[in-house]
């Protein structure tokens, strides 16, 4: 299994002729700051850290910067990818402190869609509104995701900011101020419109029957 462990290099060569180089070798240039520490450029290894991409922790979990076997503990804060092929072309690392507060944005995870109320006995659709939200958190607080079961929810329901369930330690950057403004749309569930026509129409037609055979 991979981990959240990182090999690095210190780097001494500057400048774009020597980041060509570089990358030509299999390499990635990164850089490392934060905590009020100077800023330390890194080389990175391209192959080990595509594997490492691949894991949807490595973009919200702690990680660990080994530069030159001395461990940093950071978040990515920046990725910088080719625009027409699978290359990483830089990435920036923040250093993280135990007693500071880090703002990530973390994935939803969705789960028991099948079993929804509202899909499984209303016919209806889930509609997601967004994929991640901001947090705010201590270091040893982040989660890896948020978890949104739809097990409950019911036909014409949505699921809002305020209705997620987070861990001990964790808020919401968007309600930290208490405003129903910000509370936004999280997932839904609801008929589609083709259908929501078909219904509408069944129901007019039963009516009208109904109001034939008392006439």
């Amino acid at each position: 299994m991979l981990s959240f462990e990182i090999n690095a290099q210190r780097r001494s060569e500057f400048g774009k002729g020597a980041i060509r180089r570089l990358r030509r070798k299999g390499f990635v240039p990164a850089i490392i700051y934060g905590v009020k520490k100077e800023p330390v450029p890194l080389t990175l290894s391209h192959d080990d850290l595509l594997k490492r991409l691949e894991l949807e922790g490595f973009y919200s979990r702690i990680l660990t910067v080994n530069i030159d076997n001395q461990p940093e503990k950071v978040v990515l804060k920046d990725l910088q990818r080719h625009p027409s092929r699978p290359a990483v072309m830089h990435m920036d690392f923040q250093r993280v402190s135990e007693t500071e507060k880090l703002h990530r944005r973390v994935p939803l995870h969705f789960t028991n869609e099948e079993q929804c109320v509202g899909v499984k006995q209303s016919g209806g659709t889930v509609s997601h509104h967004t994929a991640e939200v901001e947090i705010r958190c201590l270091p040893k607080d982040l989660p890896e995701y948020i978890e949104v079961d739809l097990t409950n929810i019911k036909l014409n329901e949505i699921v809002h900011l305020f209705d997620l369930v987070l861990s001990e330690g964790v808020e919401l950057v968007a309600l930290a101020h208490k405003d129903t403004e910000r509370n936004l749309p999280i997932v839904s569930v609801h008929l589609l419109r083709g259908a929501k026509a078909e219904e509408e129409s069944g129901e007019e037609g039963a009516a009208e029957g109904e109001k034939q055979q008392e006439e």
